[in-house]
Order: C-alpha cells, then structure tokens, then sequence
C-alpha cells in the first residue's frame, strides 16, 4: 500500500493494538487512514509513520512547498528505528546534518552489523541557499603497521559535519542512540535478516553472542529487547565530550590496547591524529540533472563515476533508451571487470541514509565496517566493535560500494540517497537517477529498481518532483521512510 500525503498536515496519530495486531490512525484535514501493520510498537506524535513499523506503508510523502517555516522533512534508511531518530531530530529544528548524525549513532546500536563507532564512510552535503555542495571522506583505514584492525573514521566525520552544517547542539544528535543503547530497543526485521546471516561472526566473540544470540546459538527473534550497556557509556562521553573522548580518551586506550593485544598494530599517533577529509564531489551531467557522487581519489567515487559513465554512454544508443534495466546491468558488468571484481562475499557490512530539512538542505551518506559487525570483536568496556583493515579481506572492498548521491537541477535536491553493501546499490542508485533524468515519475517504493539481495545491497532516496518529496525505502528490504515537521 502506497500512502501519499500532499498539501495536507498530519494533526493526530493514535494506535491500538489488538494482540499481534496494530491498527495506526492518521487525521489529516478531513480525512482519516486506518492502516494496519503485523509488527507496530510505537508512534511518535513527530512522526508521521513512526520508525517502529516495517511494512505500514511502500513510501512516506508530502508536499514540499516552498520549504518554508512549516514545510516537511523526510529521513529514510535501512533500520527503522534509526530513522525514526533522525525524524525526531529534524521534528525539534535540527538540519539535515543533524538528522543524518542521529541516524548514524542511533545505527551504531540499532543495526550494528554495518555501522559501527569502529567504522568508517562518506557523506556528500547540498545547502541550496549557498549553492554548496561538499563531500566528508572518513573511511576506516588500514593500521599503518598492519593487522586485521581499521583505524575508525566515522566519529571524527560525523563530527565534523555536524559542527559546519548542523543547528542543534552535538549532544541532542548523539542522545536518540544513546538512549536506545541505555535502555534498549526491539530487534527489527532489518537487523533480525542481517543477524541470522552473522550468526557464525556472533559465536566467536563472548560480548556480540551475548547480546544477540539466545542460549542455543542461535539469533535472537525480531521483538526481542536488547541492550548494551557499555555502547550507553562510550556514547555518553562523545556526547559530552565530543569526538576526543572517543579518540583521545579512555574509550581510545582501550580500543588501542585490546588491538595490540590481538596482534593488532595500530598506533597511538594514528588513532588520536585521524583526521576526516573536507573536499568535492565529482559532479556529473545526466539529462538535466547535475549529479554529485564521492570524487575519484576514493575508490567509491572511481566505481560510482565509471558505472555511471558507462549507463550514460549505453543510454545514448536506441537500444540502451529501450531498455533502461538491461542498460545498466551491462554497465555494472563492464564496469566490474574493468576493476577487476570477480566475485565478493554476500554480505559487506554497510548501510546507507539520506535526510532532509524545510530549507532544502540535504544530506545522503553510506558507512562501512567492512564485513558484517566488522572484525567480529567487541571490546569489553567499550561496546564498540571493530572494523575489519580494509586489506584483511574481500570484504574491504565494502567501501568501493558506498554510493551517497545528491542529484540537483539547480535547486534543492531532486534526489538524496545512498546505495549502499555491494554494486547492486550503486546500480540501483543509477538506474533511479537514469529515471528520473528521463522526467519518469517516482513516487513509490516499487519504482526503486529493488537491488535484488537486500538487505545486503540496499539503496533508499528522497525523491522531490513536481513541488511533493516522498522518502523511498529499499523495496526489497525492510527500511523506512519517515517524516518530521519544521
């Protein structure tokens, strides 16, 4: 069921729950939506669907309006409790930076097999007013003496993004994750797929098995409460202290000292010294579209560019024009064995987000832990589990795939979104962009080309056509799309 919203504000939500059953009810203006959802825990009153439902509804959409005081903001993501922190966010004034760091901390607890305090990603920013578009680069990088350890980036980019685009306070971003890690939060069908996938990652670390395996090994089931008292701790500290108390203090020594004492060989300067990378995307013409991907120094931007060059150059030919889908299978194949991929693991570890806000701002970023829950260690005291070295593996080409995108034609944004875990993400962010070059019409979640493996490969987006913005979730996946009022 596709529910759009257009010119109208949502005045009251309400729920009841009949056993297993929940029924939703949305007032707006004169009209009232009954939906019904298997698995509804909550509503907020900021939400227009909240991020505790998985299968309510195919798409979440307003009219954008001149994006004014009163005008609506749109979060959408991989974990629905994540993006439901972004939301709320947005909902007490935040910017889209701001949405997109909630998302990300509440994502270091809710959907930790992907994004993690040990990880690493990119974002890519459009402000509209200035006309500014930038990229931030904080990929997890190899320790400089080797090991299977990542020096972490995704604190130190967060961070910064957020102390140059964002509009609240650091600590109000950091708050909504924490909170879920203090005081728990049900496992949702998005994290529930990834677990039963990492149950072999689980088993061989005390700490992950304990929080998410039941007695007999096995995953625990969607609707199980679940805690990490000690992720609380560190994140409290980074809220207080910002990033130095994660890479400088204590949180720091012990990460450090837990590496060395499993062959790891990150340094003290290294780890203290990261520094995240302020810089340009490459922007790219597709139809009247201005498209901005991460720029080539990265080996995202280098896929991304190539991929895209490749589906541009096939859908000039009449044949290509005719078959958009076929067009750009062939040019993931090509553009594959151009880098010469020839085969990756199913599962890479990454997520990918897009927010928002009434100003046009808008944020899209993809993060990274290089394989499911990264190295698969969590260090006691700390709950923050480590990336894999991108070199340690097949799965540290996991960053090569992160594909936030800003697509513009001169305004705000006509797309934000990520793909995310593997090259049918970046395909499927193509194939919506080759679209929506075209002037076809996205409005619904099934028009996003479905990645085929999700939730392992997954692309989201915000879409703005014709005055409404709709906030798109994976169709193959159990994300979702929600939206705050500024």
């Amino acid at each position: 069921m596709w529910v759009r919203y257009q010119r109208q504000r949502m005045e009251r939500a309400s729920v009841n729950h009949e056993g297993r059953q929940a029924f939703v009810t949305l007032r707006t203006g004169k009209t009232t939506l009954i939906l019904r959802s298997r698995l509804l825990a909550c509503v907020s009153s900021l939400l227009l669907l909240s991020g505790c439902t998985f299968d309510l509804a195919e798409s979440v959409g307003l009219d954008s309006g001149s994006r004014g005081a009163g005008a609506n903001a749109l979060t959408v993501g991989d974990e629905p409790y994540a993006v439901q922190a972004g939301a709320q966010v947005l909902a007490a004034g935040g910017s889209a930076a701001d949405a997109a760091t909630a998302m990300y901390f509440a994502l270091a607890v809710t959907y930790p097999v992907a994004a993690g305090l040990g990880g690493g990603g990119i974002c890519i920013v459009h402000d509209p007013a200035s006309g500014q578009v930038e990229e931030f680069d904080f990929l997890a990088r190899d320790a400089g003496g080797g090991g299977a350890f990542a020096v972490p980036g995704n604190v130190r980019g967060f961070a910064m993004m957020q102390g140059i685009y964002g509009r609240i306070p650091w600590q109000r971003d950091i708050a909504p994750g924490e909170g879920y890690a203090a005081a728990g939060f049900p496992i949702s069908h998005a994290l529930s797929d990834r677990l039963k996938a990492a149950q072999a990652v689980l088993r061989l670390d005390a700490l992950l098995a304990g929080e998410f395996l039941d007695e007999s090994g096995n995953a625990k089931p969607p609707g199980t409460i679940v805690r990490n008292r000690e992720l609380a701790q560190t994140l409290a500290a980074i809220r207080t202290d910002g990033p130095n108390a994660f890479y400088r203090g204590q949180t720091g020594a012990r990460l450090l000292a837990y590496a060395q004492q499993q062959g790891g060989n990150i340094s003290v300067q290294e780890f203290a010294r990261y520094a995240a990378h302020r810089t340009q995307p490459q922007a790219m013409r597709l139809g009247d579209l201005t498209v901005y991907l991460p720029s080539r120094a990265v080996g995202a931007g280098a896929f991304a560019g190539t991929l895209f060059d490749t589906m541009n150059s096939a859908l000039m030919t009449p044949t290509g024009s005719n078959d958009l889908q076929g067009s750009v299978a062939v040019a993931v194949r090509q553009t594959l064995a151009q880098f010469g991929v020839t085969s990756l693991p199913q599962d890479l570890g990454a997520t990918g987000f897009a927010a928002t806000d009434s100003t046009g701002e808008s944020v899209s970023c993809a993060v990274t832990l290089n394989g499911p829950f990264g190295a698969g260690r969590n260090v006691e005291g700390t709950g923050v589990t480590l990336a894999a070295a991108p070199g340690a593996n097949a799965a540290g080409l996991a960053a090569a795939f992160l594909t936030p995108v800003i697509a513009s034609n001169g305004g705000p944004a006509v797309l934000a979104g990520a793909g995310a875990g593997g090259p049918n993400g970046t395909a499927s962010m193509g194939y919506a962009l080759a679209r929506l070059s075209r002037g076809e019409s996205m409005t619904r979640r099934s028009d996003l080309r479905s990645t085929g493996v999700a939730p392992f490969d997954t692309v989201n987006a915000i879409i703005c056509q014709s005055g409404t913005c709709v906030a798109l979730p994976d169709p193959g996946g159990n994300g979702l799309g929600a939206v705050a009022t500024q």
